[in-house]
C-alpha cells in the first residue's frame, strides 16, 4: 500500500505498525540515466519487498511517498544535481519517521537508494530507536545482493536496474559512449585515502563502470534478491523485542 494512493480510512484500517520509508537522491548517473535514478530503483526495491513480505505474511505494509533529495554535494557539477546538507536530511528522514510514528507504525524500514545518504542514515536510525518512540533500520539495497554486476556509479549495476523498471528512462544512444569518459573506480586513492572529494575530479562525465554491461534480466535479478533481502528484514524487524 502507498500512502499516496489510498485514504486515510484505508490507513486507520492496516494492521501493523511496520512502515517503509524510501529514500534516494536527485543527482547526475551519467549522460544515460536520469537524475531520480536513486530514488527510482529505492522506490521498486521498497514495492517489490513489501509485496514479497505481503505474500508470505498476508500482512500490508504502508509504504510513504520516497525522500527524493538527498546528501548529494559531491556531484554538484553536473547540472541538475540537488542536494541538502546532512544536518538538514537527517532532520527531514526524522521527522518523516515522526509522522508514521504518531499514527502508529513505530517500526520503521529506510530503503535506501543513494550510498551519500549512508552514513547519516546509519547515525540517525540509532538517534531515533535510542531517543525516539520509533525503531528503525535503515536498509541500502546495493549492499544487500550478490552480483558479479560492479556497482560503480549509473553504472552495470544501476542501469541494469533502470533497464527493467523503467526502460524508458534509458538513453541507450548515450550508453554506448558514456564508458569513454567513465572512471574505473570511485576517487583517487593513496594511502587509504580519496583525495578527490567531488566526482568531476575523476569522472569526466559523471560514471563510474561501464553502463552497457547490465541487462533488463540482470536488473530484474538484482531487484528481486534485494525484495526478498527485504522481506527477511521486515520479518526480523516486526518479531523483534524492543
Amino acid at each position: 500500500m502507498h500512502l499516496s494512493e489510498v485514504a486515510w480510512p484505508d490507513v486507520r484500517d492496516l494492521d501493523t505498525d511496520l512502515a517503509v520509508l524510501p529514500v534516494g537522491s536527485t543527482e547526475q548517473h551519467g549522460p544515460h540515466a536520469p537524475l531520480g535514478t536513486d530514488r527510482l530503483t529505492a522506490e521498486a526495491v521498497a514495492a517489490a519487498g513489501v509485496a514479497a513480505y505481503r505474500e508470505a505474511t498476508g500482512v500490508d505494509v504502508p509504504v510513504a511517498p520516497a525522500i527524493p533529495v538527498g546528501i548529494a554535494a559531491e556531484h554538484r557539477a553536473f547540472d541538475g544535481t540537488l542536494w541538502v546538507s546532512p544536518d538538514t536530511f537527517r532532520s527531514y528522514v526524522r521527522e518523516t519517521v515522526a509522522s508514521l510514528a504518531h499514527h502508529g507504525f513505530d517500526r520503521v524500514v529506510l530503503v535506501n537508494g543513494h550510498g551519500g545518504n549512508t552514513d547519516a542514515l546509519r547515525e540517525l536510525t540509532g538517534e531515533i530507536s535510542r531517543f525516539d518512540a520509533s525503531y528503525a533500520v535503515a536498509f541500502t539495497w546495493f549492499d544487500a545482493v550478490d552480483s558479479d554486476l560492479p556497482m560503480g556509479h549509473g553504472g552495470a549495476r544501476e542501469t541494469a536496474v533502470l533497464r527493467h523498471i523503467r526502460p524508458d528512462l534509458v538513453d541507450e544512444d548515450r550508453a554506448e559512449t558514456a564508458s569513454e569518459g567513465a572512471s574505473d573506480n570511485w576517487g583517487e586513492w593513496v594511502a587509504g585515502v580519496n583525495l578527490a572529494h567531488d566526482s568531476d575530479a575523476f569522472t569526466d562525465n559523471g560514471v563510474v563502470g561501464d553502463p552497457t554491461e547490465g541487462t533488463a534480466a540482470d536488473g530484474e535479478r538484482l531487484v528481486d534478491d534485494a525484495a526478498a533481502a527485504l522481506c527477511e528484514l521486515l520479518a526480523a524487524v516486526a518479531g523483534r523485542d524492543r
